[in-house]
């Protein structure tokens, strides 16, 4: 079975929580990512930031997308996977915490992300089924 490790897409960059909004959606644009780690300034991971972020919590409520900072948008503990941890935790921590994408750590060290699309090509096909089915109920 698989590891998180061989699912993820490695050389994940983060945003700084100090980092406008506006640097962090053109660096989603330069990268062609929805989603970039929210890290701080020890480069521990605070959150992540999301493109439905963005037009939500910042445009949606009128907010200036310069000014206000990636790391305001960070809400809670971020949910992430070890590394080394199996595709049956990836796929139950994704399903249990509802996420379409879930940073991975190697200790206190980000070092990729897994989406909903690294999901679909490694398990087999009914699992991909559940886990789709388990993120998109109400």
């Amino acid at each position: 079975m698989p590891t998180a490790r061989g699912i993820m897409t490695p050389g994940t960059e983060c945003v700084g929580a100090e980092d406008s909004v506006l640097d962090a959606a053109r660096k989603l644009t330069s990268l062609g990512v929805g989603a970039l780690p929210i890290c701080g300034s020890d480069d521990k991971l605070t959150g992540v930031l999301t493109d439905r972020d963005i037009v939500t919590k910042v445009l949606g409520e009128g907010k200036d997308p310069g000014t206000t900072k990636a790391g305001d948008l960070a809400q809670g503990r971020a949910v992430t996977i070890g590394a080394d941890d199996d595709a049956d935790e990836v796929f139950a921590t994704m399903a249990r915490h509802r996420v379409r994408r879930l940073p991975v750590i190697d200790g206190h060290r980000l070092v990729g992300m897994i989406t909903l699309a690294d999901v679909a090509r490694a398990l087999p096909d009914p699992q991909t089924g559940d886990l789709l089915e388990a993120l998109s109920t109400n």
